[in-house]
C-alpha cells in the first residue's frame, strides 16, 4: 500500500441539472454518429428524474465512504474523483493530482467486470489522459473485483430482502448492462456474470430458478447485442406462468440512471401490465463492505 500515495475514483459521470443532459449525453456518444432524435429520446428518461443523474452523488457518497474507511485503518492517501463523460474530469482530476504532488495513484474504478466497456476502455481512458497532462503521475487500475466477498455479499443480502416481499416460489432475475456480441472480451464479461449469478442463487435463494439477463442496449437492431433483454425476458416468464419475479442488477455497482429507468421504470412498469410482482434488489452503492474493497485491493497489490 505504501507503494502508492493517492487513490483516484474512476467513474462513468451522469448530467446534474436539465441543461447539462444533451451535452452529457453528446460526450458519451462522441463518434457513434447517433442521431439527435435518438439523444432526445434517451434524454427524457433523464428529465423524469429533473435531469440528474444519481450517479455522481453515488460517488461522492463512495469517496466519502472510502475516506472513513481509510481514516478508520490509518490509511494515509488522499482520494480523487474523476469521471469519464462528465465534471470532474479525469483530465482535470489529473492536473490537480500533479499540481499536488502526486507521483503515483491506483485507480479504483466503479465498473466490477472485465470487457471492454466495463474495464479496458477505463484503462484507455487513463492512458489517453496520461499522454494530455504533461508530468502526470503513474496511474495503475486496481484489478477487476466481481468475485470479491466485499462485492458479492452486498448483492446477497439484497437479493434476500428482495424476495422476502414477493410470494414463495419468484424467480430471480440477474441483470447486467448488454454489450455487442463484437465487443473485445465480452465473453470473460460473461462468463463472470455468469459466476456471480450463480454465486449469489446459491447463497441468498439456494435452489431458487435464476436467469441471467440483459438491459440498456443502445445499439442498432441489425448489430447482435447480448440476450434477452429484461423487458423480453419478462414477456417470456410471464408466458410460462411466472408470477414473482427478483430483478438483481449484478452488472452494476450502484443505481444510476440506467438501474433508475430501464429497471424501476421500464420494467417494473412491463411486470405491473404482465400481473407479475416484481422487487428490485439493492446494489453495493456505499455499503460498508464495498466501501473497505479499495482499502483491502491496495494491501493485496502492496
Amino acid at each position: 500500500m505504501t507503494s502508492y500515495d493517492a487513490l483516484l475514483l474512476l467513474s462513468f459521470g451522469g448530467p446534474e441539472g436539465p441543461d447539462d443532459v444533451i451535452p452529457f449525453l453528446e460526450n458519451v456518444t462522441r463518434g457513434r454518429n447517433i442521431p439527435r432524435e435518438r439523444l432526445e429520446e434517451v434524454g427524457e428518461h433523464y428529465y423524469m428524474f429533473g435531469g440528474v443523474s444519481p450517479i455522481n452523488q453515488l460517488c461522492r457518497d463512495l469517496k466519502a465512504a472510502i475516506e472513513a474507511d481509510f481514516a478508520d485503518h490509518g490509511v494515509g492517501l488522499p482520494v480523487y474523483w474523476g469521471n469519464r463523460n462528465w465534471d470532474p474530469y479525469l483530465a482535470d482530476t489529473v492536473r490537480q493530482m500533479k499540481a499536488d504532488g502526486i507521483r503515483r495513484a491506483a485507480a479504483f474504478v466503479t465498473s466490477a467486470y472485465s470487457g471492454y466497456s466495463t474495464n479496458d476502455q477505463y484503462l484507455d481512458d487513463i492512458a489517453r489522459v496520461r499522454a494530455e497532462v504533461e508530468g502526470a503521475p503513474e496511474i495503475d487500475k486496481l484489478p477487476v473485483y466481481c468475485d470479491r466477498p466485499e462485492f458479492v455479499e452486498p448483492f446477497v443480502d439484497a437479493t434476500k430482502d428482495a424476495l422476502s416481499g414477493l410470494p414463495e416460489g419468484a424467480r430471480v432475475v440477474f441483470t447486467a448492462h448488454s454489450v455487442p456480441l463484437s465487443q473485445p472480451n465480452q465473453e470473460k464479461y460473461v462468463a463472470e456474470l455468469e459466476a456471480v449469478a450463480r454465486e449469489v442463487a446459491r447463497k441468498a435463494a439456494p435452489g431458487a430458478p435464476w436467469d441471467l439477463v440483459y438491459q440498456s442496449r443502445s445499439g442498432p437492431p441489425s448489430q447482435p447485442w447480448l440476450e434477452p433483454q429484461i423487458t423480453d425476458h419478462l414477456s417470456d416468464l410471464h408466458g410460462k406462468g411466472v408470477r414473482a419475479v427478483a430483478v438483481v442488477p449484478i452488472g452494476f455497482v450502484s443505481d444510476h440512471m440506467e438501474v433508475k429507468y430501464d429497471l424501476d421504470v421500464e420494467a417494473a412498469d412491463l411486470a405491473a401490465e404482465l400481473g407479475i410482482a416484481f422487487a428490485r434488489a439493492g446494489t453495493p452503492g456505499t455499503d460498508p463492505r464495498f466501501a473497505t474493497l479499495p482499502r483491502r485491493l491496495l494491501a493485496d497489490a502492496g
